[in-house]
């Protein structure tokens, strides 16, 4: 598959139906998973680019595996906007967001966190403050290097870390709201090779989240992830291609 993943083969081991080398059957659930982080490497990296096919036969023959596990990963990207479906045609690679989209998805962010956090702030026990704090440290010892491999830790913590307050709220359908924002939350760092940042921003911002959390005021909460929002639309719009 052309701007396919240049990851290292999977090798005929991985084929779900069958034993690899050391005699142990690998999960289908496994094999998916590698099959995503392979083609999750290659959109972040660019490698495949905008507006590309992404063959499903095609990356099941690179990857040397069935087409059942390329399709699962492939739904999974759907989800988070990164590939697109197009009837009768499979899978394509996402355009890059403009400012008009990351603006708008920056609307629905501030419509929904800062009220995560005030619910959080009311809810949230001993327990998910340590998990928000553990994530704030992830942040911190993080690389940031400009490929996908070097700062996707980083980039696993800022999700969790949003995603725990979205839980701590103890309101399935806030939960659900923003899990709905799937991995859009970070294609606008797609393509861009410079890895992240904003990290030392990020992080302070992260930080001041965790703290009128802790302190268990709601307003505190809410205004505090409502900065955290704002301040990453600026940075984010100033790098953002044009209409």
């Amino acid at each position: 598959m052309k701007n396919a993943s240049t990851g290292p083969r999977a090798g005929s081991s991985t084929d779900p139906t069958g034993p690899n080398r050391t005699g142990r059957a690998v999960s289908r659930e496994v094999l998916a998973d590698h099959v995503y982080a392979e083609l999750l490497a290659s959109l972040m990296d660019g490698r495949l680019v905008p507006g590309a096919v992404v063959s499903i036969d095609g990356t099941a023959r690179e990857l040397d595996v069935s087409p059942t596990p390329v399709r699962e990963a492939l739904a999974r990207l759907e989800h988070t906007g990164m590939v697109r479906r197009v009837a009768l045609k499979g899978y394509r690679v996402a355009p890059v967001f403009t400012q008009e989209d990351f603006a708008e998805l920056m609307e629905a962010r501030l419509a929904i966190e800062p009220v995560n956090a005030r619910l959080a702030s009311e809810r949230i026990n001993q327990d998910g403050l340590a998990e928000l704090g553990q994530a704030v440290e992830d942040l911190k010892s993080a690389p940031r290097g400009p490929s996908f491999a070097e700062f996707k830790d980083y980039l696993e913590a800022d999700e969790r870390f949003h995603q725990l307050i979205a839980r701590q709220t103890g309101n399935q359908f806030m939960e659900a709201a923003y899990s709905a924002l799937g991995g859009q939350v970070q294609r606008f760092r797609l393509f861009g090779g410079v890895g992240i940042t904003d990290a030392e921003h990020a992080i302070a911002e992260h930080e001041a989240v965790l703290a009128a959390v802790a302190t268990g005021d709601p307003d505190k909460a809410a205004a505090a992830m409502a900065d955290h929002i704002r301040k990453v639309r600026s940075r984010a719009i100033a790098d953002a291609p044009e209409s």
